[in-house]
Protein backbone atom coordinates (compact mmCIF):
# COMPACT_ATOMS: atom_id res chain seq x y z
CA UNK A 1 0.00 0.00 0.00
CA UNK A 2 1.68 3.66 -0.62
CA UNK A 3 2.26 5.88 1.53
CA UNK A 4 0.30 9.46 1.49
CA UNK A 5 3.40 10.99 0.05
CA UNK A 6 3.89 8.19 -2.48
CA UNK A 7 0.76 8.62 -3.84
CA UNK A 8 1.47 12.79 -3.45
CA UNK A 9 4.84 12.09 -6.21
CA UNK A 10 2.61 9.92 -8.36
CA UNK A 11 0.06 12.51 -8.85
CA UNK A 12 -2.58 10.20 -7.35
CA UNK A 13 -5.11 11.86 -5.06
CA UNK A 14 -3.78 12.18 -1.69
CA UNK A 15 -4.54 13.34 1.86
CA UNK A 16 -2.61 16.28 2.62
CA UNK A 17 -3.43 15.97 6.46
CA UNK A 18 -1.24 12.96 6.43
CA UNK A 19 0.80 12.94 9.77
CA UNK A 20 4.05 12.40 8.12
CA UNK A 21 3.28 15.32 5.43
CA UNK A 22 2.20 17.46 8.12
CA UNK A 23 5.42 16.85 10.25
CA UNK A 24 7.80 18.01 7.10
CA UNK A 25 5.40 20.82 6.11
CA UNK A 26 5.80 22.15 9.64
CA UNK A 27 9.35 21.36 9.88
CA UNK A 28 9.87 23.67 6.27
CA UNK A 29 7.39 26.70 7.87
CA UNK A 30 10.67 26.51 10.40
CA UNK A 31 13.41 26.43 7.92
CA UNK A 32 12.61 29.02 5.76
CA UNK A 33 11.83 31.35 9.26
CA UNK A 34 15.55 30.48 10.26
CA UNK A 35 16.40 31.31 6.73
CA UNK A 36 14.97 34.64 6.74
CA UNK A 37 15.80 35.51 10.27
CA UNK A 38 19.49 34.16 9.14
CA UNK A 39 23.08 36.80 8.61
CA UNK A 40 22.86 37.01 5.14
CA UNK A 41 26.99 37.77 5.34
CA UNK A 42 27.43 34.11 7.16
CA UNK A 43 26.50 31.72 4.21
CA UNK A 44 27.83 29.10 6.21
CA UNK A 45 24.84 29.25 8.43
CA UNK A 46 22.65 29.49 5.44
CA UNK A 47 24.41 26.43 3.91
CA UNK A 48 23.46 24.32 6.25
CA UNK A 49 19.57 25.38 6.47
CA UNK A 50 19.64 24.99 2.59
CA UNK A 51 20.51 21.83 3.06
CA UNK A 52 18.58 20.83 5.62
CA UNK A 53 15.59 22.25 3.91
CA UNK A 54 16.18 21.52 -0.19
CA UNK A 55 16.18 18.13 -1.77
CA UNK A 56 19.51 18.94 -3.51
CA UNK A 57 21.35 21.76 -5.04
CA UNK A 58 24.16 22.26 -7.13
CA UNK A 59 27.38 24.90 -6.41
CA UNK A 60 26.81 28.84 -6.16
CA UNK A 61 22.99 29.05 -5.70
CA UNK A 62 21.82 32.25 -4.09
CA UNK A 63 18.10 32.00 -2.57
CA UNK A 64 16.99 35.91 -1.36
CA UNK A 65 15.11 35.72 1.58
CA UNK A 66 12.14 35.15 2.26
CA UNK A 67 11.53 31.94 -0.06
CA UNK A 68 7.87 29.88 0.76
CA UNK A 69 7.46 26.76 0.24
CA UNK A 70 5.40 23.60 0.94
CA UNK A 71 7.82 20.85 1.87
CA UNK A 72 11.20 22.36 0.12
CA UNK A 73 12.89 18.45 0.04
CA UNK A 74 11.00 18.31 -3.50
CA UNK A 75 12.80 20.90 -5.26
CA UNK A 76 16.12 20.45 -6.56
CA UNK A 77 18.01 23.36 -8.08
CA UNK A 78 21.49 23.33 -10.87
CA UNK A 79 24.58 25.01 -10.50
CA UNK A 80 24.71 29.09 -10.43
CA UNK A 81 21.57 29.44 -9.86
CA UNK A 82 19.74 32.75 -8.14
CA UNK A 83 16.37 32.85 -6.80
CA UNK A 84 15.28 36.65 -5.93
CA UNK A 85 13.10 37.25 -2.80
CA UNK A 86 9.63 36.51 -1.87
CA UNK A 87 9.37 33.44 -3.79
CA UNK A 88 6.66 30.89 -3.31
CA UNK A 89 7.42 27.34 -4.39
CA UNK A 90 4.43 24.87 -3.47
CA UNK A 91 6.81 21.57 -4.05
CA UNK A 92 4.21 18.60 -3.87
CA UNK A 93 5.56 17.38 -6.38
CA UNK A 94 9.55 18.06 -7.81
CA UNK A 95 10.37 21.13 -9.23
CA UNK A 96 13.84 20.73 -10.94
CA UNK A 97 15.11 23.99 -11.26
CA UNK A 98 18.43 23.73 -14.34
CA UNK A 99 21.75 25.41 -14.03
CA UNK A 100 22.33 29.19 -14.89
CA UNK A 101 18.98 29.94 -14.01
CA UNK A 102 17.68 33.26 -13.02
CA UNK A 103 14.09 33.48 -10.88
CA UNK A 104 12.77 36.79 -10.40
CA UNK A 105 11.27 38.33 -7.44
CA UNK A 106 7.48 37.25 -6.09
CA UNK A 107 8.10 34.16 -8.83
CA UNK A 108 5.13 31.42 -7.53
CA UNK A 109 5.99 27.67 -8.79
CA UNK A 110 2.63 25.67 -8.41
CA UNK A 111 2.90 21.94 -8.10
CA UNK A 112 -0.63 20.99 -6.76
CA UNK A 113 -4.20 21.55 -8.31
CA UNK A 114 -7.69 20.63 -6.86
CA UNK A 115 -10.72 19.05 -8.39
CA UNK A 116 -12.97 21.48 -10.79
CA UNK A 117 -16.16 20.53 -9.12
CA UNK A 118 -16.87 22.26 -5.86
CA UNK A 119 -18.58 18.74 -4.60
CA UNK A 120 -15.54 16.98 -5.10
CA UNK A 121 -12.61 18.90 -3.29
CA UNK A 122 -13.00 18.02 0.05
CA UNK A 123 -13.86 14.38 1.07
CA UNK A 124 -13.82 12.77 4.62
CA UNK A 125 -11.60 14.48 7.05
CA UNK A 126 -8.58 13.53 7.79
CA UNK A 127 -7.46 13.09 11.68
CA UNK A 128 -6.27 16.86 11.68
CA UNK A 129 -8.88 19.98 12.49
CA UNK A 130 -9.02 20.84 9.45
CA UNK A 131 -10.77 18.65 6.53
CA UNK A 132 -7.85 19.19 3.66
CA UNK A 133 -8.83 19.46 -0.17
CA UNK A 134 -8.59 17.02 -2.09
CA UNK A 135 -5.47 17.08 -4.11
CA UNK A 136 -3.38 16.16 -7.22
CA UNK A 137 0.23 16.78 -8.18
CA UNK A 138 2.40 17.73 -11.52
CA UNK A 139 6.10 17.98 -11.37
CA UNK A 140 7.47 21.55 -12.99
CA UNK A 141 10.56 21.37 -14.75
CA UNK A 142 13.19 24.43 -15.90
CA UNK A 143 15.76 23.70 -18.33
CA UNK A 144 19.66 25.49 -18.23
CA UNK A 145 20.01 29.23 -18.43
CA UNK A 146 16.29 29.93 -18.30
CA UNK A 147 15.35 33.37 -16.94
CA UNK A 148 11.57 33.50 -15.26
CA UNK A 149 10.92 37.16 -14.90
CA UNK A 150 9.18 38.59 -11.41
CA UNK A 151 6.04 37.97 -10.75
CA UNK A 152 5.64 35.08 -12.99
CA UNK A 153 3.13 31.99 -11.97
CA UNK A 154 4.16 28.72 -13.50
CA UNK A 155 1.32 26.26 -13.30
CA UNK A 156 1.62 22.38 -12.33
CA UNK A 157 2.98 20.43 -15.01
CA UNK A 158 4.85 22.74 -17.01
CA UNK A 159 8.51 22.41 -18.10
CA UNK A 160 10.23 25.47 -19.41
CA UNK A 161 12.65 24.61 -22.19
CA UNK A 162 16.20 25.34 -22.33
CA UNK A 163 18.04 29.06 -22.91
CA UNK A 164 14.21 30.32 -22.53
CA UNK A 165 12.88 33.97 -21.07
CA UNK A 166 9.68 34.21 -19.70
CA UNK A 167 8.35 37.64 -19.39
CA UNK A 168 7.54 38.92 -16.53
CA UNK A 169 4.14 38.79 -14.68
CA UNK A 170 3.28 35.53 -17.09
CA UNK A 171 1.22 32.91 -16.21
CA UNK A 172 2.15 29.71 -17.78
CA UNK A 173 -0.60 27.58 -18.02
CA UNK A 174 1.54 25.08 -20.60
CA UNK A 175 4.81 24.16 -21.98
CA UNK A 176 7.02 25.92 -22.92
CA UNK A 177 9.75 25.34 -25.84
CA UNK A 178 13.63 25.44 -25.75
CA UNK A 179 15.23 29.28 -27.26
CA UNK A 180 12.04 31.49 -26.53
CA UNK A 181 10.89 34.14 -25.82
CA UNK A 182 7.00 33.87 -24.06
CA UNK A 183 4.92 36.59 -22.25
CA UNK A 184 1.21 36.93 -20.84
CA UNK A 185 -1.73 36.11 -19.57
CA UNK A 186 -1.92 33.02 -20.47
CA UNK A 187 1.94 32.64 -21.68
CA UNK A 188 2.86 32.96 -24.96
CA UNK A 189 6.04 32.44 -27.02
CA UNK A 190 6.72 35.84 -29.13
CA UNK A 191 9.65 35.07 -30.52
CA UNK A 192 12.53 32.62 -30.50
CA UNK A 193 15.40 33.81 -29.32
Amino acid sequence: MKSEKEKMLAGEIYDCGDKELISRWHRAKELTRLYSQAPTDQPEVLDKILSELLGSRGENVWIAAPIHVDYGENIHIGNNCEINLNCTFLDCNTITIGDNALIGPNVQIFTVFHPLKASERFGQASDTRFPFCKSQTAPVRIGNNVWIGGGSILLPGVVIGDNTVIGAGSVVTKSIPADSLAVGNPCRVIRQI
